[in-house]
């Protein structure tokens, strides 16, 4: 009974000390953010034939980047951000070969502004993918050989987040998207259905 007390008055003293904290705390209207951050990103297959019997896939790699926001209203904000992937096409028969990814999204942004340091967020948009191959892929389709190369293309993403402010200007961010591209190479091109998981770190003035 004495422990289901202390966790019970924990727990009070830990809401009160949420609503203590200042509303400014928050994401504010008329105000511009600036981030970096870096995750996961998680491949999908990137032909939809076999090449010399093997399946080509973009692989799980590491994305980092830069994002730039503006908040029209404490609740809704415009966001642009340019992403980097030192990734590989895996799956070959030849061995694995580096494809570099670059991505430049556009997306809304809304926030769930909770009057706490908390601010859950939702976020959807459009945006260019470009990839780049160390060297073009050479194989063959049944008996037909083939050569791919990289290409470019655009992406759609969608996600959800939230922001932790440290204090009024500097906060921590939490996402997962999902995102659409709609190829990586020119040849026997699939389009590709991703995720990144990303934690970020910000400013905003």
């Amino acid at each position: 009974m004495k422990g289901l007390l202390k966790v019970t008055t924990l727990a009070a003293a830990g809401a009160l000390l949420l609503n203590a904290l200042p509303a400014s705390a928050q994401v504010r209207a008329s105000t511009q953010e600036i981030d970096a951050y870096a995750g996961e990103l998680f491949g999908d297959d990137a032909t939809d034939v076999r090449i010399s019997g093997q399946q080509p896939k973009l692989d799980d790699d590491v994305t980092f980047g830069l994002r730039y926001g503006y908040n029209f209203t404490e609740a809704w904000g415009l966001e642009a951000a340019l992403g980097y992937s030192p990734n590989k096409l895996k799956g070959l028969a030849g061995g694995d070969v580096d494809l570099n990814l670059t991505t430049l999204d556009l997306d809304g942004v809304y926030h769930f502004n909770t009057g706490t340091r908390f601010v859950p967020y939702v976020l959807a948009g459009v945006g260019y993918a470009s990839a780049n191959l160390d060297h073009d892929v050479i194989g063959a389709v049944g008996t037909q050989p083939v050569t791919i190369r990289d290409d470019d293309g655009f992406t759609l993403n969608a996600g959800v987040g939230t922001k932790y402010f440290a204090t009024d200007a500097l906060f921590f961010r939490l996402e997962a998207r999902y995102r659409y591209l709609d190829k990586v190479v020119d040849h026997f091109d699939h389009s590709l259905n991703t995720f990144e998981t990303t934690l970020g770190v910000g400013y905003q003035f």
